[in-house]
């Protein structure tokens, strides 16, 4: 029997010939990736092993993304234990205040994460890394697998006008519910996977999380290479699926099918087509994170922000997601676009999302925004409501104060 992609870098790193669905299998890691909020749980356990040394000081990476410029004496405190720690063992890539990103977008950025590398992060949205072909500890480096099952996606036909990753992850989550992939890898192919771009791959993976995935991963293209030219110097090795990898369904999804989409409270399967929202009032936007935080994201948001203005009563909270990013943005002219539009603009953080800080919302407030979960009070009080959108909707939404189409403010 054939083997998958993810199942092909398993095998690869637990030293076998082949591997099959169920499997427990022992696999070497390539990286472990914690944050501030993560890292000091991994940390606790660490000491309280009487571990004394990491596995390699290059392949443990620290974020400080969540609660960072600290908002409280609870977060400077988590933090403090993992900058001791960092120092303590040397750590290469400690990313602080200054230098860090939201890890999911950083992570990729830097050079981190490579095709056919096995990565585990303490942190659900650690899948983003197969956009890359990678699969998804500190002190021994590596860990257990159950080798998961996989769901073949076969993307066809071309995108519509405003239609990004986002809107494709939600349209799919929408058509197999959020436990339609449960242990199991999505495996995306076909034809249309030319539409995508990096920012939409990164986006998909991330949120295959969302349909329970363990992890979403795409095959090595030109589009892939490109992207990694400049930011991977080491050696790497891309794995495509044998013809004969078993799968235990495969979803079809035509591009010219999905349009803008927005998942409706409380769950990122009720997906809907974004025109169905034109008389739900809006209290906020939210465009950021480590789903849509990157420049192609920021363009897609100053696009349709140019030149208007949010409107009465509408909070619009910019994050990008890395430095780098937010550097670009000041470069190409958008955050003077979002202060013209009357948004704010943020030093790179998760803050509202999670309801942390930087836009935590009261009850009876809805938010439209590119983050990855809208549970009930995931971004403050029980009685707020999420809408999940991709960028250009959400800019949109801004702007008349309702749940709206780009079509309608372009």
């Amino acid at each position: 029997m054939g083997m998958t992609m993810t199942q092909k870098i398993l095998a690869r790193h637990a030293g076998l010939d082949e591997v099959h669905s169920g499997q427990l299998i022992q696999a070497k890691l390539d990286l472990v990736m914690g944050n501030d909020i993560t890292s000091p749980v991994a940390i606790n356990e660490f000491e309280s092993a009487g571990f004394n040394e990491v596995f390699d000081s290059k392949k443990v990476v620290m974020v400080m993304d969540h609660f960072t410029p600290n908002k409280d004496i609870k977060s400077a405190t988590q933090c403090k234990q993992c900058r001791v720690f960092a120092k303590r063992f040397g750590l290469k890539n400690f990313f602080d205040v200054g230098e860090m990103g939201i890890e999911h977008a950083l992570l990729p950025e830097k050079g981190l994460v490579a095709p056919g590398e096995a990565i585990i992060g303490a942190d659900s949205h650690t899948c983003t890394y197969g956009a890359v072909n990678a699969g998804a500890a500190m002190a021994a480096g590596y860990t257990w697998f159950k080798v998961p099952a996989a769901i073949r996606v076969n993307v066809t036909g071309k995108k519509k006008n405003f239609v990004s990753g986002k809107d494709l992850i939600l349209y799919l989550i929408g058509k197999i519910g959020v436990d339609g992939a449960l242990y199991k890898s999505l495996e995306f192919s076909g034809e249309g996977l030319k539409e995508l771009t990096m920012s939409d791959r990164l986006t998909i993976a991330n949120m295959a999380i969302e349909a329970g995935a363990k992890n979403g991963i795409f095959p090595v293209d030109d589009i892939t290479r490109e992207f990694l030219r400049e930011r991977v110097k080491r050696e790497w090795t891309a794995y495509y699926p044998d013809e004969s990898a078993e799968y235990e369904s495969v979803v079809e999804l035509d591009l010219n099918d999905i349009d803008c989409t927005v998942s409706w409270p409380h769950l990122p399967e009720n997906a809907k087509p974004a025109a169905e929202g034109k008389n739900i009032k809006i209290d906020q936007i939210v465009i950021g994170s480590c789903t849509n935080g990157r420049i192609d994201d920021m363009k897609a948001a100053a696009e349709i922000l140019k030149g208007h203005h949010l409107a009465e009563g509408v909070r619009g909270i910019i994050i990008p997601a890395t430095q780098s990013v937010y550097r670009e943005c000041i470069k190409l002219g958008y955050v003077d676009i979002f202060l013209d539009a009357g948004c704010i603009v943020s030093t790179p953080t998760c803050g509202p999302c999670l309801g942390g800080h930087m836009g935590v919302l009261a009850a009876g407030e809805r938010c439209v925004s590119t983050t990855n979960r809208n549970f009930v009070g995931r971004m403050g009080h029980i009685d707020s409501e999420v809408y999940l959108a991709s960028p250009a909707v959400a800019a949109a939404s801004g702007i008349t104060g309702f749940i709206t189409h780009p079509k309608e403010v372009i």
